[in-house]
């Protein structure tokens, strides 16, 4: 019998040092949870100027405060309120304990906890919140221990970071700027004593939804600290009295959701935690110009929906989108991806592409001029009929100018200045296909069709990729790479800083050619609606096919801006709504807009000492060395132009 007793009890004692071993491991391992704390942190996203202008989270929208700079007085309310022994006990209440346990014991239950906040803070982070004996001795035990290993300020910091103050918000941080709009140091008694009060029932003493009863809790605690003598009597009774005003508000604060999407898809398979990982993430935005371009596309935009005066609800398909950004740094200014974020969250202005139409044109009379062509240059304005073979079946090609009508002559300047469909093809055959679509790429553009259809803007870009391309003529022939991050600090105080990208494409002089075309095109051609008084302007319409995609794509001495509108499903708009018509009032009120916010911005453009200027048939011309003067007196206007067939 003696021999089963002694079996029985080695049993279980091993049964007891196995359970101890286990409880042992479970320990450590939910005390390493606590030492490494690593909570989910927001994102935070600044202007140029450093104003915030965005939150992200996921889950937990918390930002992480260090305990030097959490207010003194708020550690002694939390304390006074909920664990007053706090920094003399090692992780338990002795005292605290036996009181809960009479009422228990009075009440048959438990009704009482007895909680220290070291003890929270492990039910917090590794535990549940059921009340169940087991579950009340294992937390003890690795109060303990945890104060054996974290002081007593570390063990507050993480409290302080990680308790829900309700409303969406984690963190005492967080909580002072959602429900104050105020820092921790800017918050009065009275404020802070709300916050402290908060986490006991965060949902019941939320001040936006129960305010009587939140300040009865906030006075609760102000009284414990007037107990206690934490306070003196003035501050009692000022505090006692003190109604503070409640905020309440979404702390994402996103006033530019599409550049802050096109931020997050730019940094977010390097970092993976880009919404949450407490990163301070500092942009190229200008607030201004940002509020200025959303107002501008929103405009043009609804000048569109009463013109269509639709009944059928097709205009519910139309929508646009623009990018202003500096032309010597590629630093992205404004961006906005459609007319209304909450009702489509696709961003146009950068995921999707669209095709060029006659906003390539730029690029075409470029080349050309490269290859020796001067703006005085005659170009043949006739109409030609195009043979080509698809399939082994035999077509024609006819294109026609806008409007239906050819000049017979006339020169490159005017022919760019009003967006000749003709003459640009002649002069693209002239130059060579071959040629043409090598130096496209060069440019940048992608997807080419070694064709003439690259002539009408066949290929299609994003307002992204647009704008890099087009910094080739904004920048005086430098090429520079559109970004919208400037710096990002992580939550350990690394920095990294992005730089300007450029490559130099042309020399300024043959860029400046251009320009000065393209200066026309605002000032008498097909962009007399982005015309700005005060400031000079050089931009290029482009309307495609049907009326499928609306362009205007400009730049002033030192701001280039991309406007852009169509129908999402890609049919085409009202006939009404031609580039000139509904892209180019956006830009000309976007610059009006900016100018008046910021007069300093430069004026005029700049001409390059190698660009000279002659009299050439009464008329001033430019011309360089690659781009000399042609060698005509008058330019001759056939009676009757004829038609041309030819095959490609």
């Amino acid at each position: 019998m003696i021999k089963y007793i002694f079996g029985l009890f080695i049993v279980l004692g091993l049964a007891a040092a196995g359970w101890l071993y286990n409880l042992y491991d479970e320990i450590k391992h939910d005390v390493d949870k606590v030492v490494n704390y690593f909570p989910k942190q927001s994102t935070q996203f600044f202007d140029r100027d450093g104003n915030i202008i965005a939150n992200t989270f996921k889950d937990e929208n918390r930002e992480y405060v260090k305990y030097d700079d959490i207010p003194a007085r708020i550690i002694e309310g939390l304390v006074a309120i909920e664990d007053t022994q706090f920094f003399e006990h090692s992780g338990i209440n002795p005292d605290a304990i036996s009181r809960a346990i009479i009422k228990d014991i009075k009440a048959g239950g438990f009704v009482e906890g007895a909680s220290t906040l070291t003890q929270q803070l492990i039910k917090m982070l590794v535990l549940s919140s059921e009340k169940k004996l087991m579950r009340k001795v294992k937390e003890a035990l690795l109060a303990i221990r945890l104060e054996t290993i974290l002081t007593k300020e570390e063990i507050l910091e993480r409290y302080l970071n990680n308790v829900y103050f309700g409303h969406g918000y984690y963190g005492i941080k967080t909580a002072a700027k959602g429900y104050f709009d105020k820092d921790l140091y800017e918050l009065s008694l009275k404020e802070m004593a709300i916050l402290v009060g908060l986490p006991r029932a965060p949902s019941f003493y939320d001040p936006t939804k129960n305010l009587k009863i939140s300040l009865a809790r906030a006075n609760q605690v102000i009284t414990r600290l007037n107990t206690l003598g934490w306070i003196n009597p003035d501050q009692y009774e000022s505090s006692m009295k003190e109604i503070p005003v409640i905020h309440n508000q979404t702390l994402t604060k996103n006033s530019a959701p599409y550049a802050i999407d096109y931020a997050i898809s730019q940094l977010i398979e390097d970092i993976p935690d880009i919404k949450y990982g407490g990163y301070k993430v500092y942009l190229t935005i200008d607030s201004d110009a940002q509020d200025i371009a959303k107002d501008s596309l929103k405009q043009s935009y609804d000048e569109a929906i009463k013109r269509s005066n639709s009944k059928d609800g097709s205009d519910k398909e139309l929508n646009g989108a623009i990018i202003s950004m500096e032309s010597s740094t590629g630093k992205i200014l404004a961006m906005v991806g459609g007319v209304d974020y909450n009702s489509s969250v696709f961003n146009r202005a950068f995921q999707s592409k669209r095709q060029a139409g006659s906003s390539i044109k730029p690029f075409l009379y470029q080349i050309a001029l490269n290859e020796g062509y001067n703006p005085a240059s005659q170009l043949f304005d006739i109409s030609r009929t195009y043979d080509y073979t698809v399939g082994g079946v035999q077509k024609k090609w006819q294109p026609k100018n806008y409007g239906g009508k050819f000049e017979g002559i006339v020169t490159l300047r005017d022919s760019l200045t009003f967006s000749r469909n003709l003459s640009t093809l002649n002069l693209v055959t002239d130059v060579g296909i071959d040629l043409t679509t090598n130096e496209l790429k060069r440019y940048g553009f992608k997807d080419l069709v070694g064709n003439l259809s690259i002539t009408l803007g066949s290929m299609s870009v994003t307002l992204v990729e647009f704008s890099e391309a087009y910094s080739i003529l904004s920048n005086n022939g430098v090429q520079v790479k559109p970004y919208i991050i400037e710096q990002i600090v992580n939550k350990y105080g690394e920095v990294v800083t992005f730089e300007p990208q450029t490559k130099e494409i042309n020399s300024p002089e043959q860029t400046y050619l251009i320009t000065s075309i393209l200066s026309d095109v605002v000032t008498r051609g097909t962009g007399k609606a982005a015309q700005v008084p005060g400031i000079e302007l050089a931009g290029k319409t482009g309307t495609t096919n049907n009326n499928v995609d609306a362009w205007f794509c400009g730049y002033s001495p030192s701001i280039q801006t991309i406007v852009w509108f169509g129908n999402d499903n890609n049919t085409p708009m009202k006939r009404t709504e031609t580039g000139g018509k509904i892209a180019a009032p956006v830009f000309g009120n976007f610059f009006k807009k900016y100018l008046e916010l910021h007069p300093e911005i430069p004026r005029t453009f700049t001409m390059p000492p190698n660009v000279y200027t002659s009299n050439i048939n009464g008329k001033m011309e430019l011309f360089t060395d690659k781009s000399p003067l042609p060698e005509i007196d008058v330019l001759f206007q056939p009676s009757n132009p004829g038609e041309e067939v030819l095959e490609f």
